[in-house]
């Protein structure tokens, strides 16, 4: 099991460019099982490549928010494609894994339709409203460099910066203490 760290805005890394698998490799499969480590250990819901720094179009939703099972294994997509959205819009709060204790209203569209490649290099398509289909859009949008702070408006896009500058800065000065704790040991 590898947990991988996950990129916190406002890290540039966020907005590279990411580029399509050409095929499933071993190293590919490995890096699905990373994000799904990582995700799982989060209590996340889905997770990116790019959150980890890596720059592959891969996406992973949990099976639970897919499909309501606690058994169901998780989706992966590889190089996804929005198909379709509609069925209106809809306000509801996000979270994501780079914006640690940030929750936000955001307005999407209810309905998601996605093609992409699974694990074993097939291709298929999923749709989803809710929760399913707003997890769709989000991790999507993680692939195209567009993040939940990008999606609100001008006061909530700077609470949401301060919020960050404090968590960076709390976050910045536990790694400090801990190293000295272990120097001092």
């Amino acid at each position: 099991m590898a947990v991988l760290e996950v990129v916190k805005y406002p890290d540039p890394r966020l907005r590279e460019d990411t580029f399509s698998v050409e095929a499933v490799t071993d190293e590919i499969r490995q890096l699905v099982r990373d994000l799904i480590d990582t995700m799982f250990s989060l209590n996340a819901a889905g997770i990116a490549a790019i959150q980890v720094g890596r720059l592959e179009r891969i996406f992973i939703i949990d099976g639970k928010v897919a499909t309501g099972s606690e058994t169901a294994d998780p989706l992966v997509f590889i190089n996804p494609e929005v198909v379709e959205t509609g069925k209106g819009l809809a306000i509801a709060e996000e979270g994501c894994l780079s914006f640690p204790d940030v929750f936000v209203d955001v307005k999407r569209p209810r309905w998601a339709k996605l093609r992409a490649m699974n694990v074993e290099g097939e291709m298929f398509e999923a749709e989803g409203d809710e929760l399913f289909g707003r997890a769709l859009q989000h991790e999507h949008d993680h692939l195209t460099g567009k993040l939940m702070i990008d999606l609100v408006g001008m006061v909530k896009k700077e609470m949401i910066k301060r919020k960050m500058k404090r968590w960076h800065s709390q976050h910045d000065a536990e790694t400090t203490d801990r190293g000295a704790s272990a120097s001092a040991e």
